[in-house]
């Protein structure tokens, strides 16, 4: 076998033990084959881009590598398995035959050379800086070159003294921001926590590695709760040799390090940084052990307390009456014996979810079944890969019964955003499908941008020929609340207003909310029959939570759409299930439960 080879989804780092026919194994020398995540490429291609920035690189050229980023980030399919799969690679949104190369070279390496080299001329610490909305890439450089910044210490320290406000272009009052700026970005807390889907993806190997020794298996913790963000994994199993099961796990290929490993309990950290706990559990405690891991801490407590109240004792192994076992075999037992309904995991965070139980007042939680379409996708007419007839087959075959085809308008010019013109020509398009269409229907829209003035970017008489419109902010963000709050309630005066899209414009980890008083925006949204969006791409989830359950308490219906750019972003749709369940959202909370001719009498606006 020739040296250096590995496959097509694993790239090669330090072992101990041969390469096994061009396979691999958990310890290898002189190579060991890891698999490359999308995380990490979009992690390399997302850092490249920003070094480039600060660089004073060619835009068009930084915006696709940033394109990329948010592409591969965005998919629940493994880029890496696609490995040198070159033509596949260039059907994604966004990757040409150069950055098809860019990404081969990292599936295969677990690196990129042109990252390598930048690294070395530009400190990776000013990417913080970069990062600070009141600087950006070209006053990063300007910083960088003139006074030498290399770090948010160092930008602190010259904002300080007052050396930034006699630079050209800043001033006092700029000096100012940064150092508000600095104060935000010192308290926000950084937590090393994994996108909900980028654990899927972490963990299906090693899933399907465990699959083959035990009995019975489930992940807890947060990811059944299907927080937005996990911190770690713990999975329980029930195994008939326990010992064998132990070393079958830590044989894993994929592991970096095995922090602890016993009879019931074992500890690694995967090479993606990601910590798994493996509980073995016996089958007359699985109930209990569930409801113990599940969590969350707050829930827990407060059911301690009530076990306490009873005169019992509750733990991972059962709820107790002195040395009696009074249930331990399935949750339902559990909560039952408590006099509780059944509480689902994603209601599970001391929020309320005791006193429904005790009122009978549960919500029966949305599923992904009862969504019949997506009201927000992306064709390649503009920054999608897919053209039109394309997205709307991959949509007949998920089994929808509709799809919204939400092409950007003109002002996004980065995405080739369309005109009132281009928009005519889709439309019309459109129609002829539809002429032939049977039992689905293509919905005519558009994601207009909401203008820094509030009015929108195309023209009412292209807007009134549309099915629904889907609003959005991408510029000025970093208005004041006030004038942020004003913009969107004057962009729901429009007649053709209809779903306001990722309503806070946030990316998990990478960009906060902009300043919006949504309580307002969601009141004066159910007062005109406008609707807001839970936008399902895994890195936004925008609504929050807490924000979709005020949504649900203030009686303003939501749509879950996708956003997607690709076929396989259509998939994302359980991500906005998942969220819309953790605010305690029904079926009839969604618009994009009923059928078209529900839905069409809800568009109408009031």
């Amino acid at each position: 076998m020739a040296p250096g080879f590995c496959g097509k989804a694993f790239k090669f780092v330090t072992g101990s033990e041969l390469l096994i026919d061009g396979g691999y194994t958990s310890k290898l020398s002189p190579f060991q084959c890891v698999m490359v995540h999308n995380k990490e490429i979009a992690s390399i291609l997302g850092e490249l881009a920003d070094l480039l920035d600060i660089k004073g690189e060619d835009q068009f050229r930084v915006r696709s590598y940033r394109k990329a980023s948010r592409v591969v980030a965005g998919m629940s399919e493994s880029l890496s398995r696609l490995g040198d799969d070159r033509e596949k690679l260039k059907e994604l949104p966004g990757i040409g035959e150069s950055m098809a190369k860019k990404i081969m070279e990292i599936t295969e390496t677990g690196k990129l050379r042109q990252l390598e080299d930048l690294r070395e001329e530009i400190p990776r610490s000013l990417l913080d800086v970069l990062r600070l909305e009141q600087v950006g890439p070209q006053r990063t450089k300007m910083l960088h070159d003139a006074l030498n910044i290399t770090s948010i210490d160092d930008l602190e320290r010259v904002a300080r003294e007052g050396e930034i406000e006699k630079l050209k272009g800043f001033g006092e009052k700029t000096s100012a921001k940064i150092l508000k700026g600095i104060e935000e970005f010192k308290k926000e807390d950084k937590p090393d926590r994994f996108l909900l889907a980028e654990v899927d993806e972490l963990i299906s190997s090693l899933l399907d590695h465990l699959e083959k020794k035990v009995d019975q298996m489930t992940i807890a913790g947060s990811y059944r709760r299907r927080k937005e963000t996990v911190g770690d994994i713990d999975i329980l199993v029930t195994a008939e040799d326990p010992g064998q099961m132990m070393e079958h796990f830590v044989s894993f290929e994929e592991i970096r390090e095995v922090l602890s490993k016993g009879e019931s309990r074992s500890s690694v950290v995967l090479n993606s940084g990601l910590q798994v706990d493996l509980r073995i559990v016996k089958k007359q405690s699985w109930g209990s052990a569930l409801l113990y891991f599940t969590g969350s801490k707050a829930h827990s407590i407060a059911l301690r307390k009530i076990a306490r109240e009873k005169d019992y004792k509750l733990n991972e192994y059962g709820i107790f009456q002195g040395k009696k076992r009074l249930a331990s075999r399935t949750e339902k037992a559990m909560y039952e014996k408590l006099e509780l309904r059944y509480i689902e995991p994603e209601l599970r965070e001391d929020r309320g979810e005791f006193e429904a139980a005790r009122g009978n007042r549960l919500p029966r939680l949305i599923t992904l079944e009862d969504i019949r379409g997506d009201l927000h996708t992306h064709t390649s007419d503009t920054d999608g890969r897919y053209s039109l007839e394309e997205m709307v087959e991959a949509a007949r075959k998920k089994g929808y019964e509709y799809v919204a085809i939400s092409d950007h308008s003109k002002r996004v010019a980065m995405a080739d955003g369309l005109d009132d013109k281009r928009l005519a020509a889709q439309v019309e398009k459109i129609n002829k499908l539809n002429r032939d269409m049977k039992e689905f229907r293509i919905l005519k829209s558009i994601e207009v941008d909401i203008l820094e003035d509030g009015s929108l970017d195309l023209s009412d008489d292209i807007l009134k020929e549309l099915d629904l419109v889907v609003c959005s902010v991408h510029y000025h963000r970093n208005l004041s609340r006030k004038k942020q709050t004003s913009r969107i309630l004057r962009a729901m005066e429009n007649p053709y207003f209809n779903i306001l899209a990722h309503p806070t414009g946030r990316i998990i980890q990478e960009r906060r909310a902009y300043e919006i008083d949504m309580e307002k925006i969601m009141k004066e949204a159910a007062n005109r029959g406008c609707f807001l969006e839970i936008n399902a791409a895994p890195d936004r989830l925008d609504l929050n939570d807490e924000h979709i359950r005020m949504a649900g308490e203030l009686g303003l219906r939501l749509s879950i759409s996708t956003d997607a750019h690709t076929l396989d972003h259509l998939n994302n749709m359980r991500y906005g299930v998942d969220q819309a369940r953790r605010g305690w959202l029904e079926k009839e909370d969604v618009i994009s439960t009923r059928p078209w001719s529900a839905l069409k009498k809800l568009l109408q606006r009031k």
